[in-house]
């Protein structure tokens, strides 16, 4: 006997939507491992496509049902003298056996991977799982600019699909007892009356006739109340309450100096394109600033802060400086959540690296939930990151550091930077 379970529960868009979600829950380990290697492989421009992913066929095998032998029985199992706990053993030589007349493989006997194609919207899901903006506080809560709906009670107009089955027929319910009760009252009386006078008068007796015409005007009666009337229709009642709105801005700071060459830039235009997007997707209300500083720092916008190509000399101040002056200009602290991440190779000129860890801790980290300073390269820490290091001990919930080497380093340090909070 075969066994077939098919799932048809209803979904509006797709049929197998449900089954899609319930196997990318499955299987999230390995399809994060899978979106982390595709990323790095990407250019900056296509980080937010889809993606196209292989799962080991191991991976996804089904358990099967089977019957057992059945009944009573015994079974002897012979011990084993050939391997101990904790041994190897060897992979079976796979090969000729079946219909294939190719050349064997030395791996043994294996299956094709199954390919699952994630949509844009599924790989961003996945890419920016458990992630979220530190020490967010909901900030001006008198200014309402947002609203829900939630669950008022319930209302005798309304759309079909508010419909509460359970408050109508109660309703409806309730009507009926109510129009049909002093009916009831009366039949039951006739029909007793009927009963007792069947055994004493004759059949054909007027007296019957009439108690007889009067229960089938009373049955007639009942039968005039409907079921379900427009009087008893009752809907799911929602109203808008208004909610705080939460804003913020991320200030992006991102060092061009010729010390920065051509790997070490796309290296930062990458991870602040993860940032870009992580932030855009999951937020409303943010803004985001985008600087760009060699000598001397200035605002640009999102096309010619991932595209320019201008380079010169190394001051980090002037960013930071630029960065502070925008708050104190744009970004009043009392009403927004302000954000920094700064990326640079943290060559600058030793006399100016004190000035800069000065800035961050006397000027923005006061006024800003956190800063995140990432040091791109892969040789011995610079001069900035000691002033840096002096700061992250001081200010450990507003302030992070992290080195990037390679390419492949920067989704685990974005995802350790901006990891949601256990609260």
């Amino acid at each position: 006997m075969t066994v077939r379970i098919i799932d048809r529960r209803f979904d509006s868009k797709h049929k197998s939507s449900v089954n899609r979600g319930r196997f990318i829950d499955r299987f999230k380990g390995q399809i994060r491992k899978a979106v982390s290697d595709a990323i790095n492989k990407r250019g900056i421009r296509d980080l937010d496509n889809g993606e196209k992913i292989g799962i080991p066929g191991k991976d996804i095998a089904e358990p099967q049902f089977q019957h057992g032998q059945g009944g009573v029985w015994e079974t002897v199992r012979p011990g084993n003298d050939r391997f101990s706990t904790g041994d190897q053993v060897e992979r079976p030589k796979g090969g000729g056996a079946g219909q294939g007349k190719g050349q064997a493989s030395p791996d043994g006997e294996g299956l094709d991977e199954f390919l699952f194609t994630l949509t844009k919207e599924e790989f961003l899901d996945i890419f920016f799982d458990e992630l979220a903006l530190p020490n967010l506080i909901k900030q001006q809560l008198a200014h309402i600019e947002q609203y829900r709906r939630v669950r008022a009670g319930y209302t005798q107009n309304g759309v079909p699909t508010n419909i509460n089955l359970t408050r109508t027929m109660r309703g409806a319910a309730g009507r009926r007892i109510a129009v049909g009760g002093p009916y009831a009252a009366q039949l039951r009386a006739l029909l007793i009356e009927l009963g007792e006078k069947e055994t004493l008068l004759a059949e054909d007796d007027p007296e019957l006739e009439h108690l007889r015409r009067e229960i089938a005007r009373l049955h007639a009666k009942m039968d005039k109340v409907p079921f379900v009337d427009t009087f008893d229709l009752r809907y799911n009642n929602r109203i808008r309450v208004p909610q705080p709105s939460t804003q913020a801005v991320m200030f992006c700071l991102l060092d061009v100096s010729g010390s920065m060459d051509e790997e070490r830039k796309n290296i930062a235009k990458r991870f602040f394109m993860l940032l870009y997007l992580f932030l855009t997707r999951n937020y409303e209300r943010i803004e985001v600033v985008f600087i760009r500083h060699h000598t001397v720092a200035n605002e640009v916008d999102e096309d010619e802060f991932f595209t320019s190509r201008e380079s010169g000399g190394t001051v980090v101040s002037s960013a930071l400086a630029l960065m502070y002056k925008i708050i104190d200009k744009r970004y009043p602290s009392s009403i927004w959540n302000i954000y920094g991440a700064q990326a640079s190779d943290g060559d600058n000129w030793n006399n100016l690296s004190s000035h800069c860890r000065d800035l961050l801790e006397q000027k923005l980290l006061p006024l800003t939930q956190y800063f995140a300073y990432i040091e791109i390269t892969d040789g011995p820490a610079q001069n900035l990151w000691d002033e840096y290091a002096k700061l992250e001990t001081a200010h450990a919930n507003h302030f992070a550091m992290r080195r990037i080497a390679t390419v492949a380093d920067i989704y685990p340090v974005f995802r350790d930077l901006f990891k949601r909070q256990q609260v």
